[in-house]
């Protein structure tokens, strides 16, 4: 692989692969009016939170970390303004005392925040409105969940910038299956250590939390009740745990994919556990998450980090993948393994960050383990059925023309229902 490329897959995996803490889009809330109190320098008398449909499907079932088990946009705001701190970013809210959710609490019954849908903007766009008398301050967030693109104080824009650039998160229209391949054999590991272990560590302590404690429905508990000494009811329970106690406020950190902690958790824990079980080398291990979060992203980039295409689907699919390295697959064990996972469950849909993300990430890891299981068989379901294409590029790209295309009226329909109308 040539150094141009080399060092962009690097720039992808550095950018992309962060830590979080809760559900990212509640965080992201939690951010972006943390940041406007900065800005307004004051404690506002009145808040206005302006978010895309997907932002606020996200946030409407999900418990905002740190909160006393509230839930909702203007509970994420408010809490970001009493307690955040913006240059934590996607950990804002990782310093809240009992006092601050207090606050919030009374704040909230007071009415000071209300939120409003934005339409017409992406599916990643947030906006907090703050006023403190004749002050005045907005800030914007657009396209990822801690990525400022406008700040205003007093009706002037002080800071813009519109779009991401590509030396700052990397172009991810240069992955396909083949690079990502040759690209996790190659990669000196000295280059991903920190961020993959980091990775390793802070998913694998979030499972650990769901598969202890009794956090939503208990999706990954209930998995291991089917049989603790089968490595893919293991590899199942420990991805739906981990998004068990997230998804239900858990205040731990983790390492995120495409936006997601549940999709970074659902690229990370399979692997881990069929490695364990395996007992392969650290080295291996590492090179394997290389190749199921760059997959993951390649997948996602068709998409977008927002949808009504479920995420899980897309990581799950990587993750298998992942376990098809761990055992020596080539590249087309692991193209099969990918179309035949997306030949099974693509299109699942999202109707926002809630307890059941643990399930349909657990069905998402069944469909990508059987994928694999059938694609080292060399099984696979008939080329030029559906959206299967014997290229696995085309594929990938029907998905995401599926996922980000035809979904669009889904995902109003899902937001028309969940806020009532």
């Amino acid at each position: 692989m040539d150094k141009v490329q080399y060092d962009n897959y690097i720039t992808i995996l550095k950018g992309e692969l962060i830590t979080a803490m809760g559900c990212t889009e509640p965080i992201a809330i939690s951010f972006t009016a943390a940041k406007a109190r900065e800005v307004l320098g004051q404690m506002p008398e009145r808040m206005v939170i302006r978010c895309s449909g997907n932002i606020i499907k996200n946030v409407k079932g999900v418990v905002v970390p740190n909160s006393g088990g509230q839930k909702g946009v203007e509970v994420a705001a408010i809490l970001g303004v009493v307690a955040g701190k913006s240059e934590l970013e996607l950990e804002v809210i990782s310093q809240v005392k009992q006092e601050d959710i207090d606050q919030t609490k009374t704040l909230y019954s007071q009415g000071i925040c209300s939120c409003e849908l934005e339409e017409g903007e992406e599916n990643l766009f947030i906006r907090a409105e703050l006023a403190a008398g004749l002050e005045t301050a907005a800030v914007e967030v657009r396209t990822k969940h801690n990525h400022i693109a406008r700040i205003e104080k007093n009706g002037q824009v002080i800071f813009e910038q519109p779009d991401l650039s590509i030396g700052e998160s990397g172009d991810k229209s240069k992955l396909n299956i083949e690079d990502i391949l040759d690209f996790a054999n190659e990669v000196k590991l000295d280059d991903i250590r920190e961020i993959i272990s980091r990775q390793i560590k802070y998913n694998s302590a979030i499972s650990a939390e769901g598969l202890t404690n009794k956090w939503g429905a208990q999706v990954g508990q209930t998995f291991l009740n089917f049989g603790s000494n089968d490595v893919r009811i293991r590899a199942r329970a420990a991805a739906a745990a981990g998004s068990d106690a997230r998804m239900n406020g858990c205040a731990l950190p983790v390492v995120i994919n495409s936006g997601s902690g549940n999709q970074g958790i659902t690229c990370t824990m399979p692997v881990v556990v069929y490695a364990e079980e395996m007992g392969v080398d650290e080295d291996t291990l590492y090179r394997a998450l290389v190749l199921t979060n760059l997959l993951s992203l390649h997948q996602k980039r068709y998409i977008g980090n927002l949808s009504a295409y479920c995420g899980a689907v897309s990581a799950g699919a990587a993750a298998a993948c992942g376990i098809a390295y761990l055992n020596g697959a080539d590249y087309d064990v692991i193209g099969k393994t990918i179309i035949n996972s997306l030949g099974n469950v693509g299109g699942i849909i999202c109707d926002g960050a809630k307890a059941s993300c643990a399930a349909k990430i657990s069905s998402a890891v069944d469909a990508g383990i059987m994928g694999y299981e059938m694609a080292k068989r060399d099984l696979f379901f008939p080329f030029g059925e559906g959206l299967v294409e014997q290229d696995y590029e085309q594929t990938i790209r029907n998905i995401g023309r599926m996922g980000y295309y035809g979904m669009k009226s889904t995902d109003v329909e899902i937001l028309n229902i969940m806020i009532g109308k």
